[in-house]
Formats: structure tokens, C-alpha cells, sequence
């Protein structure tokens, strides 16, 4: 059973928790806090099933917050995902996915029609699965190839070499790489045969 969800700021949170109330919460039509130094004053991972009361302690990025549908599905966490239109499993790398995808949604204008997450390929005889693909609005063609990793993971060559690996089956303009703090934009010019990197995430009226 899914739980429903508003926003409760997290100061309001600890004062509740600090003054002995947590039950008031219970009054409230549902919780989803996700500032982790917040949540984690009160349990990690607290969950009151009676009141339908989840709160989700997950790390602070370095991108815009957004309303995250976040429940449980029995005893596993799970999180919406807007392009796929279902709940999947909330992991730190996901949960950089989410944010990364409503950012290029919700403030850089990438419609989500050209956009599809956990996108086949086929690489060296192996099915590969790119984290998220945005295609060109003509032709379908993939423009766009996103690698995410969890906050704690660095972004090294070889995060760089697996999303070269996913471009030499896709051949796409853009490669984007983010773990959440950090991100990464490279563009490739098959002309040219040149590839620089970008000092920004562009918006997609920016894109060339």
C-alpha cells in the first residue's frame, strides 16, 4: 500500500520532535521530509504505518528540491519516477536521477516526451542500460546521454570511459555525468571530430 505524501518543512519537524509532539504529525495528512540532518534528528528511516507517516532520509544534492512522490512498497523504500510513470526502488543513485530529470524538466524546459530513463542497448554482445536518454524532437535520434552516480561516488576516467562506451553504440551530441554535487557536460562534434566540455548544464534551447 502506497503512502500519500504533502511537505512539512523541517524545522517544523524538530520542533515537533523536540517538544515531545511527534504525534501531532499524525494529525497532518501525510510527511515526506527529505533535509537529512532534519530527518535524522528524529530516526532514520521513521515510519508510523497507522498514519501512513514516511519520512525519507536521503542526501542534500546539488540541484533544485522538488516535491519527490517517496513511499513503501512493504519494506522497501521507493520513489516516482516521471518517465517511466511507476515507483522504483529509491537508491542514492536514483534518488540523483530523480533530481537530475526534474531539473532539466522543470527549470531548463527538456520536454519529457524526448526523454526516457533505463534505455536498452545492446554493447559487446551485452544489454546495457544508459541511465537516461533525450532524443532529438526529429527522427528520434538519441541526442543526449546521462550517467548518473550516488553523491559518495567520485567521478573518475572511468565513469567518463562507461558513458563513452554507451556513445559508441548511440552516438549522441551530448554527454552529461552528475552524482548529484557535481556535474559534467560534454559536446561532441562528429564534423569536426572534436569534443569539448561545457561550463554548465545547457538549457535545451541552448542545445546545437
Amino acid at each position: 500500500m502506497l503512502l500519500r505524501k504533502v511537505w512539512l518543512g523541517p524545522t517544523k519537524i524538530n520542533i515537533l520532535h523536540k517538544k515531545g509532539r511527534a504525534e501531532e504529525l499524525l494529525s497532518k495528512k501525510k510527511v515526506c521530509g527529505v533535509n537529512k540532518s532534519a530527518v535524522l534528528k528524529l530516526r532514520k528511516d521513521l515510519v508510523w504505518p497507522a498514519a501512513g507517516l514516511y519520512l525519507c532520509s536521503m542526501d542534500t544534492l546539488n540541484l533544485p528540491a522538488y516535491p519527490a512522490r517517496v513511499a513503501l512498497q512493504g519494506s522497501r523504500r521507493v520513489i516516482f519516477d516521471v518517465l517511466r510513470g511507476r515507483f522504483v526502488a529509491l537508491t542514492p543513485e536514483e534518488w540523483v536521477r530523480q533530481h537530475f530529470v526534474h531539473y532539466l524538466i522543470d527549470h531548463l524546459g527538456y520536454p519529457a516526451a524526448l526523454m526516457g530513463n533505463e534505455v536498452t542497448i545492446r554493447l559487446s554482445g551485452c544489454e546495457r542500460r544508459p541511465d537516461t536518454v533525450v532524443y532529438h524532437r526529429q527522427g528520434g535520434r538519441p541526442r543526449i546521454i546521462i550517467e548518473y552516480k550516488a553523491p559518495t561516488v567520485a567521478i573518475t576516467p572511468k565513469v567518463f570511459a562507461q558513458i563513452s562506451a554507451y556513445n559508441s553504440v548511440l552516438r549522441a551530441d551530448y554527454l552529461f555525468i552528475s552524482n548529484g554535487l557535481q556535474h559534467y557536460c560534454c559536446h561532441i562534434d562528429y564534423a569536426e571530430q572534436t569534443s569539448r566540455m561545457l561550463p554548465k548544464i545547457p538549457a535545451y534551447a541552448e542545445l546545437g
